[in-house]
């Protein structure tokens, strides 16, 4: 039947041609295992994807990647083209695509760059193939991770965590809904959606004074059950947050009202 017949065919597809048709390089088994191959800056420069050159590839944190199915945003022309056959690293963290900001030097970045550093090689690894390593600031001629590799990973971790604790904060104290006219003054209220968190309770208006910053915002406090992170202590005082100590009431508003008017 059709099936034997196809298997048939399959059998006899043996060819170079099949093999091409497949998108199989006659010239692979020339080079290195892909995770394994390195390359200096002078051989990734070769790769910008213009006529003649070998291909196109970009490095993110001295990690090389294959981005030919990006040909048009990284490609001759595209609005990406410059990080193209050179590792940019810190372009993709400040957006500064002139010659000075298309470097691999990150010092100095924030928290937040970290991330945007981060993001993006998660999103090059997803999407398209990785080359190899880029001897240089993040990997020595062996391949392996360099001091400023190991400080840029940790710096990342450090931000993922802050990052989960800034997550966890504002779930325990929402941020406020609050509006200011010249003719009212400045109005605080709490609502189940206040500051972007769906929760089962609306809380009241307080100052949150965080450790090391100056002045505080208004957050969304819990009234009642036991405080943020112990769900189980049955000594409770059936409270909510209301005794955190980082929290203070806004003079002249009843303590659980749940919303705050301050006159001009």
């Amino acid at each position: 039947g059709p099936m034997l017949r196809g298997a048939a065919a399959a059998l006899l597809c043996l060819g170079a041609a099949c093999l091409l048709g497949r998108g199989f390089d006659p010239r692979a088994w020339l080079l290195p295992p892909p995770r394994h191959r390195l390359l200096s800056a002078a051989e990734l420069a070769r790769y910008r994807g213009a006529e003649g050159e070998p291909g196109l590839y970009l490095a993110v944190l001295g990690r090389v990647f294959d981005v030919e199915r990006g040909r048009r945003h990284y490609g001759p022309g595209g609005a990406y083209s410059g990080l193209a056959g050179r590792d940019a690293t810190r372009a993709f963290a400040t957006g500064d695509f002139t010659p000075a900001g298309l470097v691999d030097d990150i010092s100095g970045l924030s928290p937040g760059e970290m991330l945007a550093i981060q993001g993006w090689l998660s999103f090059y690894s997803g999407n398209y193939d990785p080359v190899g390593k880029l001897v240089g600031r993040f990997y020595d001629e062996n391949g392996a991770p360099t001091e400023a590799l190991r400080q840029a990973e940790a710096a990342i971790e450090e931000a993922l965590k802050f990052k989960a604790e800034s997550e966890q904060r504002k779930q325990q104290f929402p941020p406020c809904n609050s509006e200011w006219s010249s003719a009212k003054g400045s109005r605080f209220w709490c609502s189940r959606q206040s500051g972007g968190v769906n929760r089962d309770w609306a809380g009241v208006p307080r100052k949150l004074y965080r450790p090391g910053s100056r002045g505080s915002h208004c957050v969304c406090v819990r009234t009642t059950g036991p405080p943020w992170g112990q769900p189980d202590s049955t000594e409770h005082s059936d409270r909510g947050d209301l005794d955190n100590p980082h929290l203070e009431e806004y003079d002249g508003c009843h303590p659980l009202a749940e919303q705050c008017v301050l006159p001009v």
